[in-house]
C-alpha cells in the first residue's frame, strides 16, 4: 500500500497531515497501475496531478480545504479492485477515485452505495454507471449514447446509408455500435451486418474475411474497439485491401494508434476534447509539457484534468468535505471549466453535459469534423442489457 504514489501529488501529504479532519478531502482511488485498463488510469492520474499542483499551491480547495490522495492498485481485476474499494471505505476516505473500466466499478456499486460516498470514474464514458451506483457514481467522459448518436449524425451527414458493426460483448464500452445502430436507424439508416469478437483477440481474420465477402459492401465500418484488438483489426482490414471508411470511439486516441501509420489514415472517432489553436485545451497541454517535459499523448491525461476541476467546484459549491454534501453539490454542477469542454451535470442523473469531438485523423494528426452535441432526439437511452439497444 503506498500513500499519494503520484509524485507531483506528493507535497499535498504534508498539508494535509497538518490540517483538521474536517478541512482535509479524502480521496480514495483504487486504479489500474498494472494490468490491461492501466495505459487508461496512468495518464488520467498524470492530469490529475497537473491540476492538483495548482489547487495545492492556492492553499487547497477555496483556500482552505487541503487534499489527500491515497490510492491502491486494482491491478485491472474486478476481484481485486473490490478489495482495494473497500480497503479505501475502511480507511475513512470521503470521495473515491474510481476506474476506467466501468465493468470494476459497477461490481464495486454496491459497496459505494452502502458507504454513502460520492464517486467519479476516472475515464468511463459508460452512460450506466449512475443507474447501479443510485446517484453515487458519477461518468466523466462523453457517454457511449452521446458517442454512438454522434457517430451516427456524422456518418449519415458523409451519406453513408448502410454500417457494418464490429463488438465485443465482453465489456460494456465494446458496445457501443449498438448505441450507433440505434441512433443510426433513426436517422434512416441500415445495419446490415456485424461480428463479435472477444477481448485481446490477436487475429481478425475471420472477421475481415466475411466483411470483404460482402456484396453490396458497407458504407461504413463502426466500432469501439481499442488496443491491443482495434490495432490488430486495422492492419489486418487494409492489409486484405478493404477501404471502407472505418468511424470509432474515443478508446483509440493513443499513442499505438497514431503510430499505426497510414493504415489508420482517415479513420474517424469521437473524443471528449480537441485542443484548437487558443482553447483550454491548448492551455492546459503547455502546463502538462511543462510539469513533465513533454507533449500528452492522448485525450485521457486531460479528462484527469477535467476530474480535479469538478472536484474542486463541488467542495466549493457545498463549502464542506462532507461526502453527502459533496455528492449533492457534484451532482447540480453547471459550467464548469475543464482542459477539454465546459462541463456540467445538473439534469444528467450523473452523466456529464459536454460536447462531443468529431476526429479525423490525417497525416497522424488529430483534424477537427465537428464539435457538437448530437440531436438529443436520436440520442439513445442507457441500457444495463446492452442486447436490448438492438
Amino acid at each position: 500500500m503506498t500513500r499519494l504514489i503520484l509524485p507531483s501529488l506528493a507535497a499535498l501529504i504534508c498539508l494535509s497531515h497538518a490540517a483538521a479532519a474536517d478541512d482535509v478531502l479524502k480521496i480514495g482511488a483504487p486504479i489500474s497501475k498494472t494490468g490491461w485498463n492501466a495505459p487508461y488510469d496512468s495518464p488520467v492520474m498524470d492530469g490529475f496531478a497537473v491540476a492538483m499542483d495548482e489547487i495545492n499551491a492556492a492553499g487547497g480547495i477555496a483556500g482552505k480545504y487541503k487534499v489527500e490522495v491515497e490510492t491502491r492498485d486494482n491491478r485491472s481485476d474486478n476481484a481485486q479492485n473490490a478489495i482495494v474499494t473497500q480497503d479505501l471505505i475502511d480507511q475513512g476516505v470521503n470521495f473515491l477515485l474510481v476506474a476506467c473500466d466501468s465493468s470494476m466499478v459497477h461490481a464495486t456499486a454496491e459497496l459505494i452505495v452502502t458507504a454513502q460516498l460520492p464517486a467519479i470514474s476516472t475515464c468511463s464514458s459508460s452512460p450506466t454507471l449512475p443507474l447501479t451506483g443510485h446517484g453515487f457514481i458519477f461518468a466523466n467522459a462523453v457517454t457511449d449514447n452521446v458517442q454512438g448518436a454522434a457517430q451516427a449524425e456524422y456518418a449519415w451527414s458523409q451519406g453513408y446509408k448502410n454500417a457494418y458493426l464490429l463488438r465485443s460483448p465482453d465489456i460494456e464500452y465494446t458496445q457501443m455500435p449498438l448505441y450507433f445502430a440505434e441512433a443510426f436507424k433513426k436517422l434512416g439508416g441500415t445495419v446490415v451486418g456485424e461480428s463479435i469478437y472477444a477481448l485481446s483477440q490477436p487475429d481478425f481474420s475471420a472477421e475481415v474475411t466475411k466483411i470483404k465477402q460482402l456484396s453490396p459492401q458497407p458504407d461504413v465500418i463502426v466500432t469501439s474497439a481499442f488496443e491491443p484488438d482495434f490495432p490488430a483489426f486495422i492492419r489486418q482490414l487494409r492489409g486484405a485491401g478493404v477501404k471502407i471508411p472505418v468511424v470509432c470511439g474515443d478508446g483509440i486516441d493513443s499513442p499505438t494508434t497514431f503510430a499505426l501509420g497510414e493504415v489508420v489514415e482517415g479513420v474517424v472517432f469521437t473524443s471528449s476534447g480537441f485542443a484548437a489553436p487558443g482553447s483550454p485545451m491548448e492551455a492546459y497541454q503547455k502546463k502538462y509539457q511543462a510539469k513533465f517535459g513533454k507533449a500528452p499523448e492522448s485525450i485521457m491525461d486531460a479528462l484527469g484534468y477535467d476530474l480535479a476541476k469538478i472536484i474542486e467546484a463541488a467542495v466549493i459549491k457545498a463549502d464542506s468535505v462532507e461526502p453527502a454534501k459533496v455528492r449533492e453539490a457534484l451532482a447540480s454542477l453547471e459550467n464548469v471549466q475543464g482542459a477539454t469542454a465546459v462541463i456540467s451535470y445538473a439534469g444528467g442523473n450523473g452523466t456529464p453535459t459536454r460536447p462531443v469531438n468529431v476526429l479525423r485523423i490525417e497525416g497522424g494528426k488529430r483534424v477537427l469534423v465537428s464539435a457538437n452535441a448530437p440531436d438529443a432526439a436520436i440520442v439513445p437511452e442507457p441500457k444495463l442489457d446492452m442486447n436490448a439497444a438492438q
